[in-house]
């Protein structure tokens, strides 16, 4: 299987310019906030008040009077005493190709929670390898870990960004044993296709301009692959779903006063005049209108927020589930999930926790786990212990009310929840559910 693509055509000038979410990861010290830092000026997305700022910054590491470019994305003071990211931060730059929003993960082990969170939203990993430390081609754990976690989620693309070649002589040889250990850890994972690319964040070589140090090197720079990837387009014929955020009374006590219920719509197209059904009553309507704030539509697509009314009233609340009236969705109560837990204190068969999909909040016990992922074989183990903070796992749940659940690789919005500690009111864990 060839599965690694280093050459990309020229991006045509219609290409999408919607926005791609990305999200970068890998060990500690890897370089991933100096890579932001270095897109977001050579993208022209710093203000020259902000580098004189970093610029006579006391906690720069940066070599021979060099900006240090990791500070436009730690803002923590944390996390600029210890030169590390502890928590996920997002920036927002743009090209006149796309739009780009990326969160910069922290790369320490026990704040893998908190790359779970950033990477739950994101299009797109660029997963940063630091070429000094693996030159044998040894990947790190972390390196392990967050590819794992960027399969189970779904990604769409995986970005392998080769950092600091700089520090070995841009060797080809050190480049392509990474590059082979990543091809044999993308098997291992199931990652069907991934991209790669030799890079110096500090230098900026490969990142928006190309490199005289690899001739060696035939594909694109970091910043025009991130713009030629491809985005899944807007699907209007899956399966629609709409979780009721909020009832609301449209001019208010007025004589043309009427009731909508306001939410998201994802998966799938509405028209006025469809039919919907109600879970978990069962109920059926017919869409009366559409509505953008106090614009009439005759269609809204996955990812518009709108306000529904419909052609009778019916007892609808926040956490009901809005379905085409055809759909096959079904209610249950068991069902089977992979847990990433997030808390410090470990899964506890015995208590209940607080259950969150969409706008859905419930009572959840976990029955039983089954199997815990391990890190070094990079497989789910059988396994009948807990799970502790960062573990990952297979588990049963029994919900207190019945839940209209899909897979998650077939329907992110009613495939993934959270746990909430009931005594605390932590998030305990973030979940992925398995129906296959």
């Amino acid at each position: 299987m060839n599965a690694i693509n280093e050459q990309w055509p020229e991006t045509p000038a219609s290409q999408d310019t919607a926005v791609l979410r990305l999200i970068t990861a890998g060990s500690v010290d890897d370089g991933k906030s100096t890579l932001i830092g270095r897109l977001l000026l050579d993208s022209k997305g710093v203000f020259a008040d902000q580098l004189r700022a970093i610029a006579g910054s006391k906690y720069t590491r940066a070599p021979d009077r060099q900006v240090d470019l990791a500070l436009l994305t730690d803002g923590l003071e944390a996390e600029r005493e210890q030169g590390i990211t502890i928590d996920v931060a997002y920036r927002y730059f743009a090209t006149p190709v796309r739009k780009f929003i990326v969160a910069d993960a922290p790369g320490h082990e026990q704040y893998t929670r908190n790359m779970v969170t950033g990477a739950s939203t994101a299009d797109a990993a660029i997963i940063l390898i630091d070429a000094s430390r693996v030159a044998d081609g040894q990947l790190l754990p972390q390196t392990k870990r967050h590819s794992t976690l960027a399969r189970l989620l779904g990604l769409q693309h995986i970005v392998v960004a080769v950092n600091k070649m700089d520090l070995v002589d841009w060797d080809e040889a050190v480049f392509s044993r990474i590059r082979e250990a990543y091809q044999d850890l993308a098997d291992r994972l199931g990652i069907a296709a991934f991209h790669i690319v030799p890079i110096s964040a500090l230098a900026g070589d490969n990142v928006v301009r190309g490199s005289d140090h690899t001739p060696w090197y035939r594909g694109l720079p970091l910043l025009s692959l991130l713009e030629s990837l491809p985005l899944a387009g807007r699907q209007d014929d899956g399966q629609a779903r709409f979780f009721v955020q909020w009832v609301i009374r449209h001019q208010g006590s007025g004589p043309d006063a009427f009731r909508g219920y306001a939410g998201q719509l994802q998966g799938g197209a509405w028209r006025v005049g469809d039919a919907v059904r109600v879970l978990p009553s069962g109920q059926t309507a017919t869409i009366a209108r559409l509505l953008r704030g106090d614009q009439s539509l005759d269609a809204a697509l996955p990812g518009d927020s709108i306000t529904v009314v419909l052609d009778r009233e019916l007892d609808v609340s926040r956490g009901d589930l809005l379905v085409h009236a055809d759909d096959d969705a079904v209610l249950r109560r068991d069902f089977e999930a992979d847990l990433c837990w997030l808390d410090q204190q470990a899964l506890n068969p015995a208590r209940l926790y607080w259950l969150k999909l969409g706008t859905r909040l419930t009572q959840v016990r976990i029955q039983a786990v089954h199997a815990r992922r391990d890190i070094h074989e990079l497989r789910a183990v059988d396994w009948q212990g807990t799970l502790a903070m960062n573990d990952i796992g297979r588990v049963s749940l029994r919900a207190r009310d019945a839940l209209a659940l899909d897979d998650y690789a077939v329907q992110r919005g009613t495939g993934s929840f959270i746990l909430i500690d009931t005594a605390t009111n932590q998030t305990a864990a973030a979940g992925l559910v398995r129906l296959a």
